[in-house]
């Protein structure tokens, strides 16, 4: 029902008589929100949505700022899809790339420390075979031990791959989480390049030829290019360099060591070390455990294998003949050491390497220490003389350039580097670090005493030597345990051990810390005997021993090399007071130089007839040369050295005559004296 006009009019406001409605005041418009845009939108029309809503409407606080699920995914979305794009792009314009030319291989050069040419190493010694001359167990160790989903897998581990480009930022190895696609397309189209671009690269290779070759043929590529150690190339010649039998005469558990050394063969190859024979022991069994697990291998048939199959010794290159393989040894211990170059990248080529050895030297000490075991050992007539074995190292004392080694017979028929082993003990050749660390507590002991006395002219001041060192300089001389035993009591072992290894000696090759520690039961190697030797020449200061100069590859020269900086093993007034008694024992020793009336100094320890260890020593340092000899006996395949009672007949004071006459063979010839010397033999303190 309409109301009357005037009463609707009532209802928006009053009326004067005409029945226009009277204007009444109307309340003050609210005044919009600062920043809020005044809408233009139509009445009953929906505004639109902004395309990407954020910072987001009708939020306040964290919430206008946190993105919505539809925002997040479709972001997620655009870049999967703009990665599986661009990875799409980059897949189709791989191209596979020729093979690599095994033959094109450059060769590693060893240098004379006067730059001519000392040997080159290197050449590939590799002998594909087609996989159906490989026994199924050889593959089925390897696709076990190395890559157990080998026959489904798409060809790349993308975990793997994204470990190794972390390890690579953070500048570690990135060995490990490789496919044996991977494997196989690094070693025939790669370089072995550690960097993320060639990882990226071994990628899409792996991917595009694991869809265009078939499983068995990448399986018999990757046995035939992988490196084994030994220098040996391809399965082939690993069998060959291990078992001396072709491929397909290896037993299921030979084929488990050969795929255990795929791992490293400078940690696996059981020959070269005891741990490396544990490691490659272990990982040989659980090769085999491996195989019952994928189901390559019946429990039955594992059991067979419990005995480990030792391989051959290692051969040499003839190119190593003579002295010349174990200088190239310590080379490469000492590149390893220093520079992160591993044997395989050796093997690899391509370096050339300049040594600190000196020709002439290392001829005058070959032919010194064959000259005087074929004067005076006999071992077709006296047993004792069997076995028996020299090692030498000779060091310059300013730099600690190792120039000259010996380190046995012949280095492609006597394995072992006797230079640079450590087994043999120093026996009373390590007592001159007992007598320089007594020296040094009395020397720090007779400083404090001094310090209390202040001023006070009254107070009794310490003069001239400690008393201790009449003892032990006696003591040294003539051979004598029982000072060293009670002064290394007495001041402690621990510091006795210190100062021998700030001297150069190293803490693996140091002795359990017993009575008889004094009294040389550590095993220092010969190149480290003469290096720790030289502190005694420089009146304190030590130098790490090296064996390379350079080594440059590509035009590139690898850092890290070279002469390290002195270092201060002990006071120069201990070195002094130590080094009259090693001169005494120099000059009972060996005497003067050849065709000399008077005494060339020279400081020098040896073993005497006291000594009751299976070994031999005499280490005698001049300011041009420090030269350390070692006499032991070992017999093959029997750990313990043999004893030394008898070696040379019943003078030879167990064998300890003979490394001073070696020495001093080398020395007048490598390090001749003066023609006028003014020193005579030194006097007891």
């Amino acid at each position: 029902m309409r109301l009357p006009r005037k009463r609707r009019a009532d209802r928006t406001g009053s009326t004067d008589d005409t029945g226009i409605p009277e204007q009444t005041e109307s309340p003050e418009p609210t005044r919009r929100p600062t920043g809020r845009a005044k809408s233009h939108r139509r009445p009953g029309k929906k505004a639109r949505r902004p395309l990407i809503d954020f910072p987001r409407r009708g939020r306040r606080g964290w919430r206008r700022w946190t993105p919505s699920w539809k925002l997040t995914s479709g972001l997620f979305l655009l870049f999967t899809g703009s990665l599986a794009g661009l990875f799409t792009a980059v897949y189709m314009r791989v191209e596979i790339p020729n093979p690599h030319d095994s033959a094109s291989r450059q060769a590693t050069v060893y240098y004379w420390a006067d730059g001519s040419r000392m040997v080159s190493v290197g050449d590939v010694n590799r002998q594909d075979v087609e996989l159906s001359q490989v026994p199924d167990s050889v593959q089925h160790a390897v696709v076990a031990a190395e890559n157990a989903d080998f026959y489904s897998d798409s060809g790349v581990s993308v975990t793997g791959i994204g470990r190794a480009a972390v390890n690579i930022v953070k500048g570690k190895e990135t060995q490990g989480g490789s496919t044996i696609t991977q494997q196989y397309v690094k070693n025939t189209y790669l370089s072995q390049d550690q960097t993320v671009q060639r990882k990226v690269k071994e990628l899409f290779l792996s991917l595009k030829v694991s869809r265009q070759q078939p499983k068995t043929e990448i399986l018999e590529g990757y046995l035939n290019t992988s490196w084994f150690g030994r220098d040996a190339y391809g399965v082939q010649a690993a069998s060959y360099a291990y078992y001396g039998i072709p491929a397909k005469e290896l037993n299921p558990s030979q084929g488990a060591l050969l795929a255990a050394v795929l791992k490293g063969a400078e940690s696996f190859d059981p020959s070269l070390s005891a741990d490396n024979h544990q490691r490659a022991e272990d990982r040989w069994s659980w090769i085999l455990d491996r195989q019952v697990d994928t189901g390559s291998m019946s429990a039955e048939e594992r059991a067979k294998y419990t005995k480990f199959p030792e391989p051959k010794p290692p051969v040499k290159p003839t190119s190593q003949a003579g002295q010349i393989g174990y200088l190239v040894d310590i080379a490469n211990k000492y590149l390893k050491s220093r520079s992160g170059i591993t044997d395989k990248d050796l093997a690899g080529g391509g370096y050339n390497v300049h040594t600190t050895f000196e020709k002439d030297k290392v001829l005058a000490l070959a032919k010194a220490v064959e000259q005087v075991s074929a004067e005076r050992l006999d071992p077709k007539k006296r047993a004792e003389d069997q076995y028996v074995q020299v090692g030498a190292a000779s060091i310059r004392p300013k730099d600690g350039a190792v120039v000259a080694v010996y380190g046995g017979s012949d280095a492609i028929e006597h394995f072992t580097n006797n230079a640079d082993t450590s087994g043999v003990p120093a026996a009373s050749a390590f007592k001159p670090f007992v007598y320089a660390a007594a020296m040094e507590k009395e020397i720090e002991s007779r400083e404090r005493s001094a310090e209390g006395a202040g001023s006070d002219p009254l107070k009794p001041r310490p003069m001239g030597p400690p008393m201790s060192s009449m003892a032990l300089h006696a003591a040294l001389v003539n051979s004598d345990h029982t000072p060293f035993v009670e002064i290394g009591k007495k001041i402690g072992l621990k510091k006795v051990k210190e100062l021998a290894v700030a001297s150069g000696l190293r803490e693996e090759s140091m002795a359990k810390l017993e009575p008889t520690f004094s009294i040389g039961t550590s095993t220092p190697s010969a190149v480290r005997l003469a290096s720790a030797y030289t502190a005694f020449v420089n009146q304190g200061r030590a130098t790490e021993p090296y064996s390379v100069t350079k080594v440059v590859r590509n035009g590139v020269a690898v850092d890290g090399l070279g002469q390290s900086k002195a270092r201060r093993a002990m006071s120069s007034e201990a070195a002094s007071l130590v080094g009259s008694a090693m001169r005494q024992v120099s000059w009972s020793a060996v005497g003067p130089s050849q065709g000399q009336g008077t005494y060339v100094p020279s400081w020098a320890g040896k073993t005497g007839p006291n000594d009751r260890m299976n070994s031999a020593w005499f280490i005698g340092a001049t300011q041009e040369l420090s030269t350390s000899v070692a006499m032991f006996r070992t017999k093959p395949d029997v750990p313990p050295l043999l004893p030394m009672q008898g070696v040379g007949g019943p003078d030879s004071e167990r064998g300890s005559a003979f490394p001073p006459l070696i020495w001093k063979a080398y020395n007048e010839v490598a390090a001749p004296a003066p023609p006028t010397p003014a020193v005579g033999p030194p006097d007891r303190p």
